[in-house]
């Protein structure tokens, strides 16, 4: 089979030849469709000391199944989250991370919406919205993003505005639903908002918490980094609130597959639809990184093998 690879911290990527794994207990094998790229994996390849396997999300059929499997069978569709090799023809699959993909999605439907949407659904939750309140997302064009705004509406949201890094994307956030688009490099965000979803971190923190209205909540999600002022969440008591979905994965189960039904629930009556930026052959998995580290996506980038 073949699989993306990479030698170094920053170095290029490139196809090899590699034996097809055999599913190990509590493992599925899948035959990939398509497979998500995220910034994190993008970060990795050129951030992290030693050069790591390329996951993220794959979705395809299952072609074996490792010892103790009860949930799926060879010839199901599944999506989930690879933590090995997933920019592959092949891909192990823990049953654990793996769900179901419904007869009326694609595969390619399924990466755009399922880890990113989680990652959306999960970071809405925790900002506790009420029916009516202003939302105000960061990175909104990006997979997580756009997900993030039609949630925002789905959940009754009175304004949404989408922050982006350039008004190109203005357009693309408004037929999302979004009420309103800004800049990140503009003086002032507009009428303030009761939560604010951020994707970007950094030097974003300081307009962000601006942006909110007095008692407003910020959910940081980014891999970004970056440090927020206790004196600026005193001025109009504010909160931030952390938002990972690793945790949620491994500690609420129950949960997270709740969420998981939510997004097909919501994909299957048109309240959420994933927009996908472009679909790469795997020989040119260096092309979608690009897109994603420029940030010119709109939507999900997908490898297609």
């Amino acid at each position: 089979m073949r699989r993306v690879r990479y030698e170094s911290t920053g170095g290029p990527l490139f196809l090899e030849e590699a034996p097809v794994p055999e599913p190990g207990p509590g493992e599925l094998l899948v035959r990939c469709e398509a497979i998500g790229v995220t910034l994190p994996v993008v970060r990795k390849v050129t951030e992290a000391a030693e050069p790591v396997p390329l996951g993220g999300e794959i979705a395809g059929e299952v072609v074996a199944v490792g010892a103790g499997v009860g949930r799926f069978g060879a010839g199901e569709r599944v999506t989930g989250l690879c933590f090995g090799h997933g920019y592959a023809d092949y891909a192990l699959l823990r049953e654990a991370m793996a769900s179901p993909i419904p007869d009326t999605a694609t595969a390619v439907d399924a990466v755009a919406l399922v880890r990113s949407g989680l990652v959306a659904l999960g970071a809405l939750e925790a900002a506790r919205p009420e029916r009516g309140e202003a939302a105000l997302v960061t990175a909104a064009a990006s997979g997580v993003g756009h997900l993030a705004v039609q949630l925002a509406q789905a959940r009754g949201a009175g304004r949404v505005v989408g922050a982006v890094s350039d008004p190109a994307k203005a357009d693309f956030v408004r037929s999302l639903g979004a009420d309103d688009v800004v800049t990140y490099g503009e003086e002032s965000w507009g009428d303030p908002v009761d939560y604010l979803l951020d994707a970007v971190g950094g030097d974003i923190f300081r307009p962000a918490l601006a942006a909110l209205t007095p008692g407003g909540r910020l959910v940081a999600y980014s891999s970004g980094g970056g440090t927020i002022r206790a004196y600026d969440l005193l001025v109009g008591a504010k909160s931030v609130i952390g938002f990972q979905m690793a945790r949620i994965a491994r500690g609420e189960p129950e949960l997270y597959e709740r969420w998981r039904r939510e997004l097909w629930r919501l994909f299957e009556v048109g309240a959420v639809k994933p927009v996908v930026h472009g679909e790469f052959a795997l020989e040119d998995a260096s092309q979608a990184h690009a897109a994603i580290e420029s940030r010119v996506n709109r939507g999900k980038a997908v490898l297609h093998p």
